[in-house]
């Protein structure tokens, strides 16, 4: 059996192919090696399912958020090689699998807008080009932590209109304090401030939510879409779901800046499995 992986910051996909073909697969949490040990990794990668298939695995392709330096990707390997000790790893960035999955053996613009965001022009066989991705203090325009941390901002400076306040302080207890501790005490903190998205979609029909999306996207295409060459050219494809669940305004936002967006996805995972079970 060979193994594939799509792991974000929030959120991991696996898939299982066995040497008949048939697929298994899993839904497990997210890995980024940024912010995470070898040894943290490790441990949550003790789970049932994969517990299960340990002695199966002969391959693992794993993409992952982070995964951009030589260093992170041997973080990753060796967390995985502590479980599935006979495999053989492959480590990709997760660029790779947005690209792989939207463009195929075509060239075009691949995107991420999840947690995080990234970007990079593809020729339809490798990336030859990419925006800098610095995280989520310094960037991930569009992405939502980039979204969630306007509205948190917003939210303490009195900046966002009084009925959404109300709601989003009686279903979440929330005051300045509790975000302050979520987000400079408490781990994990892009993916504290990107769980409001689906407060912020669930609202969308108010002027404000739009904008928050609206707005951020557009600042997406500014730091990255419009910094590759010939950019208004090629077909321009996302993956993650802050994109996939908010397309409509995501479109308008592209349409606006005269660029023409191709597929919008929620997860890669389905492009790779076909990509990798073609090649068995």
């Amino acid at each position: 059996m060979i193994l594939i992986a799509d792991s974000g910051s929030s959120k991991t996909d696996w898939r299982g192919i066995d040497r008949d073909g048939n697929v298994s697969q899993f839904r497990g949490v997210g890995f980024n090696p940024y912010y995470q040990t070898p040894e943290e990794m490790a441990t949550e990668l003790n789970d049932e399912f994969l517990l299960k298939l340990k002695e199966e695995v002969v391959a693992i392709y794993y993409y992952g958020a982070g995964c951009s330096t030589p260093e992170n990707k041997k973080g990753v390997a060796t967390a995985l090689g502590n479980l599935f000790g006979n495999a053989t790893i492959k480590i990709d960035h997760d660029l790779l699998a947005a690209a792989r999955a939207t463009c195929g053996h075509e060239e075009g613009i691949a995107c991420i807008l999840g947690t995080g965001s990234n970007s990079c022009d593809y020729n339809g066989e490798k990336i030859i080009d990419s925006r800098p991705s610095p995280g989520f203090i310094l960037g991930d325009e569009g992405g939502g932590t980039y979204i969630g941390k306007k509205f948190l901002q917003d939210f303490i400076h009195d900046e966002m209109p009084d009925v959404l306040k109300r709601e989003v302080s009686e279903r979440f207890q929330l005051t300045a304090q509790v975000i302050q501790d979520n987000v400079y005490r408490k781990p994990f903190p892009g993916r504290y401030m990107a769980s409001f998205c689906r407060f912020i979609t669930e609202h969308i029909s108010n002027p404000y939510c739009y904008l928050l999306y609206y707005n951020a996207f557009q600042d997406f295409f500014k730091k990255h879409v419009i910094r590759y060459e010939n950019y208004h050219k090629k077909k321009v494809s996302f993956v993650g779901s802050v994109a996939f669940y908010n397309s409509d305004i995501l479109r308008k936002a592209a349409a606006d800046m005269q660029i023409h967006v191709h597929l919008v996805l929620e997860s890669p995972i389905a492009g790779l499995t076909l990509y990798h079970k073609e090649n068995l």
